[in-house]
């Protein structure tokens, strides 16, 4: 069931407690440059930012948030949300939820911290029906709601964009607070519209006011090729994200300073708006003079560091498989990561539970198996059987390890599990004879009530957080979603288990 591996060891390295501090410093300084009043467009998620706590070991995966309530009565937040998105029902693929359901639980999620949210922006509004039924829902709710449609003039003729016909076409967005933070549920969601578009209209009052860009990767002030660098450039191959030198950060004041292609295309086009709005050419010589990213300053392990992105391209590399077997991504998006792979001197055989998994599974006639690494390296197997799937049989088999009980101890009992398949395939007519993840989590809770060793080893559920785990097969999204709520980072072959066509 599971043995020590000599596989690479985690360790801290970054100290979220300096990066705050300094984030916070920096935030406070671009307010008070720009008059008290500051739009910063706030990349990445809000919560949950699981790539950034796997890439920087140490850095606290709430830490936006957490550095929000540090300008708690300062701050107010404007959530942006692309009319297109909504109308294609665009999903976001870590949550298995729609943009415009994230916008609601995130208003939600921050408001329960105490957080201000003023308003909705509505982007691109072209008449889309679900947009308008979005916006309905949320005004009925008493969230104030605002529609932008499509700049006229943009991206080229920047006299119309920056007049009446352009910017001012919009409506005016009433702020209240000198930080206001535009943010939004995934990329394309016209943040820096929303931003240049609130200048506009503040300068047309009188009102002096800056604008600013916080976006955690890719970090400006380490190498280009540093293998966060390109963990983010494998995160984002789907978008066709490049990293690259800044030229204009390098023309301006002779420094290397590492930004993305899209930001130093636009960069141009941004300068001259902000300068026709403002009226100082020298507010911004670079892409990376926007950014307000402290980041780069919270490493104090190197080594660590470099060791845990590496990993995460590898993730990185079995996602993209998966999503390009099932049609999400294309071929050219796989072969962007092997190469980044390449660069950073890694490979699949550097995930050590990607060999425990395809061993397990070649040893029982090539049936799915999933393995789990431990914490502190013990590799746990677990494969498909009559009665259990290869994810509840790992599962249920690491907090056997972790609580110290036998391995031929069985943690659920009979009188729980007979009910239960009966429920499942006699009156659900589920089709599937196999306990699945989360119900062999359900039975296991309710096998605890009356047993202090089951309840040991569901106590140890909590220990499986940033555990590493590998299938040799697709999973179901259910289980998939167990396994994050779990805080295992999985990965999986790029197979079907089965030859079903239906797969979900």
């Amino acid at each position: 069931m599971g043995g020590k591996t000599g596989a690479f060891v985690k360790k801290n390295g970054f100290d979220n407690a300096l990066y705050v501090q300094k984030q916070t410093e920096q935030i406070k300084k671009r307010i008070a440059s720009f008059g008290n009043k500051l739009y910063l467009e706030f990349g990445g998620k809000l919560f949950d930012d699981f790539h950034a706590g796997r890439v920087l070991p140490g850095f606290d995966v709430n830490g936006k948030i957490r550095l929000l309530l540090e300008f708690k009565e300062e701050a107010e937040i404007v959530f942006c949300i692309n009319a297109a998105d909504i109308e294609k029902n665009k999903i976001r693929a870590d949550l298995g939820i729609s943009y415009d359901m994230d916008v609601m639980r995130l208003i939600d999620n921050i408001r329960k911290l105490g957080l201000y949210v003023s308003s909705v922006v509505i982007t691109q509004y072209l008449g889309q029906p679900a947009a308008d039924v979005f916006k309905d829902k949320l005004a009925m709710r008493g969230m104030k709601v605002y529609i932008h449609r499509h700049t006229k003039g943009y991206p080229s003729d920047t006299d119309t964009i920056v007049s009446d016909e352009g910017y001012g076409a919009n409506p005016y967005i009433e702020t209240s607070r000198p930080l206001v933070i535009i943010t939004a549920p995934g990329p394309g969601s016209g943040k820096l519209a929303t931003c240049l578009s609130q200048l506009y209209h503040e300068y047309k009052r009188g009102i002096q006011a800056g604008y600013a860009k916080f976006e955690t990767f890719p970090i400006w002030n380490i190498p280009l090729k540093h293998p966060v660098n390109l963990a983010y450039e494998a995160a984002t191959a789907d978008l066709k994200d490049v990293n690259m030198i800044d030229p204009f950060h390098l023309e301006t004041y002779g420094e290397t300073a590492v930004n993305y292609n899209r930001d130093v295309e636009v960069f141009p086009i941004v300068k001259t708006i902000l300068t026709k709005i403002m009226g100082d050419p020298n507010i911004y010589n670079s892409p990376t003079d926007m950014g307000v990213n402290m980041a780069g300053y919270g490493i104090c392990d190197d080594e660590a560091v470099r060791n845990a992105a590496k990993q995460e391209i590898v993730r990185r590399y079995y996602k993209a498989g998966c999503e390009h077997k099932l049609g999400r991504v294309d071929q050219d998006t796989v072969r962007k990561i092997e190469l980044l792979m390449q660069q950073a001197a890694v490979s699949t055989a550097d995930r050590a539970v990607v060999g425990a998994a395809l061993d397990k599974a070649a040893r029982y006639e090539n049936t799915s198996a999933v393995a789990i690494e431990l914490n502190d390296g013990t590799m746990i197997t677990g494969r498909t059987s009559e009665l259990m799937s290869a994810s509840s049989a790992v599962v249920l088999n690491a907090v056997k390890v972790l609580a110290g009980i036998a391995d031929e101890v069985l943690l659920l009992s009979p009188v729980v599990l007979e009910p239960m398949m009966k429920l499942k395939n006699t009156v659900l007519k589920n089709g599937d004879n196999r306990l699945h993840l989360d119900e062999a989590l359900i039975a296991l809770s309710i096998c605890a009530a009356n047993n202090s060793m089951v309840k040991d080893a569901l106590d140890k559920l909590g220990e499986l957080k940033g555990c590493e785990a590998h299938s040799t097969t697709m999973l179901r999204s259910d289980e998939e979603g167990v396994f994050r709520k779990l805080g295992i980072n999985l990965t999986c072959e790029p197979e079907f288990p089965t030859r079903d066509l239906f797969f979900m």
